[in-house]
């Protein structure tokens, strides 16, 4: 597949993934509120995120994949039609060793719940005894999603290694589906009881996930056996890159745990909602452009560099980064300009307060300043990992989280929790140019005439979007208060009106051509 099929096919199912987590968002907000009992299931939820973001779906993504691919070519060019069972042999001795370690950590986790929550928030000195308890309960129960939840992207990153992208791709929407199944039918009488309904979902939500994989994995004639735990070199190999890839994928993970600990210790009750639904807007983008082109471009990268084509290899980063550009520049401008109305129109309902609403369209705006730099982040990284070079990112990772704890410091006092944004997106641009400039002076990578052409297109298509959508949005937010479905249609015809005009601006500049367009849907010959 080329680049902006693949790129398709795991963003289009990520759209729909994401389109239902709104939905979730939007009976969260309803039901839930952004008071006590959703300050600690965010509390609750954050933590088996954060290892998911680092080790389920950050580092097997960059270090599994590759290994993978490469003992998949290597085995084929020594004897054709031995590739496959190479590498699956490989995949049952990682998952030999992944399992029993899941289950030991998942136990400790669970048993060390409190003092973990109350590293994190302080034991949340605005709330008392009672929202610690409920945060401590919450984690309990959502902790085991971790272990399944990493079992999950094992075999997804063996999918993803014979292009089956969509299967993977599909597997969130089962999690966004039992959340709302859970909020719609089985919530409690109160916000607390609605908040371990939601707990309780998403474990049920990991289990179902994994069922999808391991079906997916025996209809395209993969089944793995469990054997008894081994350390071999290629496991230990393995093991040696993880770590490092792990602390290099989630540095944006890491630098909102920071932030999220801050406003749980320092700042007023609702703080830590109202940066976590602002974080899931401003997570939108990345999840449909950079988690999808990191995705795609990671085994084709892998199998350019394997075969010795640097010139196909900085192609393809450099086609990556004129795509990720071109769609992530006009969803931050979205994003910024119509924060209020965007908002207005999804959350504010029950619980969720007009002010709620000014408090989160804050720091989204100040989130959503650094949305190219988040997807440029996921864009750049698989360079080096591509490259078996895991430690790099990290070193330049560590250097951002650096950036990021000593500006929420500096700003979290002056602008509150908009300092948080603020702090985030500056951390994120500081990481994107230390990653490009490491590329860039290996010879790694080299923007090229038709990259360099097309950035100064984009950037004025994005800002004429810009103007339309300030204009539009003072209008459409008046419109915010009424039934949903003409919330949802207002938010259609603003986001859309503006993503039409960015297209047809787009074309009035010849950043890209019908004919451009179509010639990249197709197959490669």
């Amino acid at each position: 597949m080329n680049l902006l099929r693949a790129v398709s096919t795991i963003g289009g199912l990520t759209l729909v993934s994401r389109v239902l987590g709104m939905v979730r968002d939007m009976l969260m907000a309803r039901y839930v509120g952004a008071g006590m009992a959703a300050d600690a299931f965010l509390i609750a939820w954050r933590l088996p995120n954060l290892f998911r973001a680092l080790f389920a779906e950050g580092a097997f993504a960059a270090v599994f994949v590759p290994m993978f691919n490469r003992k998949l070519a290597e085995a084929d060019t020594a004897e054709p039609g031995t590739g496959m069972d190479t590498a699956r042999a490989f995949a049952g001795q990682v998952l030999s060793v992944l399992v029993p370690f899941l289950i030991v950590f998942t136990a400790i986790m669970m048993l060390a719940a409190g003092p973990v929550v109350y590293a994190m928030t302080g034991g949340f000195p605005d709330g008392g005894p009672e929202k610690f308890a409920l945060a401590r309960h919450l984690t309990i129960i959502t902790f085991p999603y971790l272990g399944l939840i990493s079992l999950v992207s094992l075999l997804g990153g063996i999918l993803n290694s014979i292009n089956k992208f969509w299967v993977n791709a599909a597997a969130p929407i089962l999690l966004n589906i039992c959340m709302i199944t859970a909020l719609v039918v089985f919530r409690g009488q109160s916000e607390a009881d609605t908040a371990i309904t939601q707990a309780i979902a998403v474990t049920v939500a990991g289990v179902l996930q994994l069922a999808w994989l391991i079906l997916a994995c025996r209809a395209n004639g993969i089944v793995l056996k469990l054997s008894r735990p081994r350390l071999s070199p290629d496991v230990k190999a393995m093991l040696v890159l993880i770590a490092p890839a792990a602390i290099g994928q989630g540095a944006i993970q890491f630098n909102l745990l920071i932030s999220t600990s801050l406003a749980a210790r320092y700042l007023s009750e609702g703080a830590v909602s109202w940066i976590y639904y602002a974080d899931r807007l401003n997570q939108l983008p990345l999840g449909l452009i950079g988690i999808g082109v990191g995705t795609a471009i990671l085994p084709m990268l892998s199998r350019q560099i394997g075969s010795g084509d640097p010139k196909a290899a900085n192609n393809t980063q450099n086609r990556a980064l004129e795509l990720a550009l071109f769609l992530a520049l006009p969803a931050a401008v979205a994003l910024v300009v119509a924060a209020v109305p965007i908002i207005h129109g999804v959350f504010q309902y029950g619980a969720f307060t007009a002010a709620d609403t000014v408090a989160t369209a804050r720091v989204l705006a100040a989130f959503s300043c650094g949305v190219p730099a988040y997807v440029l982040i996921k864009v750049l990284t698989p360079g080096f990992y591509a490259r078996a070079d895991t430690k790099t990112p990290v070193r330049l990772a560590l250097i951002a989280m650096v950036v990021n704890l000593v500006g929420n410091l500096i700003l979290i006092w002056p602008l509150g929790h908009v300092g948080v944004g603020v702090a985030t997106a500056i951390s994120a641009w500081v990481n994107v140019g230390l990653l490009f400039g490491v590329l860039y002076k290996r010879g790694h990578i080299k923007p090229d005439a038709r990259l360099i052409a097309k950035l100064w297109r984009i950037l004025v298509a994005a800002a004429v979007m810009g103007v339309a959508l300030w204009l539009g949005s003072r209008l459409a937010d008046s419109f915010m208060d009424g039934r949903l479905i003409e919330r949802i249609a207002t938010l259609a015809v603003l986001c859309g009106g503006g993503a039409a005009l960015y297209g047809l601006a787009a074309l009035a500049l010849g950043t890209y051509r019908l004919g451009d367009i179509k010639a990249m849907l197709r197959r490669k010959a």
